[in-house]
């Protein structure tokens, strides 16, 4: 199981710096959040960070978001991304799992899934996206969700297709 600060240090570096320029795209108040939350912890004034140009401060930010102390930031930022710019992801896997949901958003998921069920879920969603993306969304839904499924587990764990950085 990985956090939400593991996942953002263990994507390819191109996948998060698209991450958080979504996230200051569609979602300005996480992205301030972010922006100051990072100037703490590097001990600036968030006025420093913002001077920079974006590419460099998104580096930057990048490198503190993957940090165990601002778990909780990169957790919002993930969440950001995924049901503001990645909905179509989440609710087609959703769909295709028969779980009810609002625009990707679920309030009980169930306890277990039937592994054919998920299989075809997750290779429905391999053809529709990159890759990494879909690896990054089934690590967060799995290991960031309270339902933690087994087999769900047991493919990121064996798939090539999941791995992180890949």
């Amino acid at each position: 199981m990985l956090t939400a600060h593991e996942l953002i240090g263990f994507m390819s570096p191109a996948l998060a710096l698209e991450i958080l320029e979504a996230v200051h795209n569609t979602d300005k108040p996480v992205y301030r959040g972010a922006l100051n939350a990072v100037a703490e912890a590097r001990k600036v004034r968030p006025i420093f960070l913002e001077r920079k140009p974006r590419a460099e401060r998104h580096h930057e930010m990048i490198a503190t978001l993957s940090k165990p102390r601002l778990d909780m930031l990169s957790l919002s930022i993930l969440q950001s991304w995924l049901l503001k710019v990645e909905t179509p992801m989440l609710t087609g896997f959703l769909e295709a799992l028969g779980i009810p949901h609002e625009k990707g958003t679920v309030d009980d998921l169930p306890k277990t899934m039937d592994d054919e069920k998920l299989k075809a879920a997750v290779e429905g969603l391999l053809a529709k996206h990159p890759p990494e993306k879909v690896a990054v969304y089934l690590r967060a839904f799995n290991d960031l969700n309270e339902a933690q499924w087994p087999n769900l587990a047991a493919m990121l764990d064996s798939d090539s297709r999941l791995q992180l950085g890949a």
